[in-house]
């Protein structure tokens, strides 16, 4: 259980904090810094670098997750809710995550190489909206994970 439970919380924290560090803090110095030719290849080259890690955050969260699921908590009908809570939250961010990846990410690294600022930059607000999104759902599943026994 504890090196589950280890590998979940270091895969979540790679997750939402680099959701949060690229939200909160990369996202407004580079839109007051840098004119579209300079921030949409950044930004390309960022996600570029941070999805990767996200897809082994969300093979470590799914495995530990379920690890201690099927072990200690012995299945679904015997976990509590807030396990339930997160589980639906983890699958709502891993569908929202894939609907990025696959689609305006790839829109937004078509129009990079293009040069194509108009429209690389509406595909970059939409990742920016959704990964502001997910960043909402995974610091409340933190908030849930962390003290949901607690409360529920």
């Amino acid at each position: 259980m504890s090196i589950a439970l280890a590998l979940h919380v270091l895969a979540v924290t790679v997750w939402v904090g680099g959701m949060f560090f690229a939200y909160m803090v990369l996202r407004p110095v580079a839109a007051s810094q840098l004119q579209p030719p300079q921030r949409l290849p950044l930004w390309q080259s960022v996600f570029s670098r941070f999805f990767p890690w996200v897809w082994v955050a969300i093979v470590l969260t799914l495995a530990s997750g379920y690890w201690m699921l099927f072990g200690p908590y012995g299945g679904m009908k015997n976990a509590p809710i807030f396990i339930h809570l997160m589980h639906a939250l983890g699958l709502v961010m891993m569908a929202i995550f894939l609907h990025v990846f696959f689609a305006p990410y790839k829109r937004l690294t078509r129009y990079v190489q293009q040069s194509n600022w108009q429209e690389a930059g509406k595909a970059l607000n939409q990742i920016r909206f959704l990964v502001g999104l997910n960043m909402l759902i995974g610091l409340i599943t933190i908030v849930i994970g962390a003290a949901g026994k607690y409360w529920l």
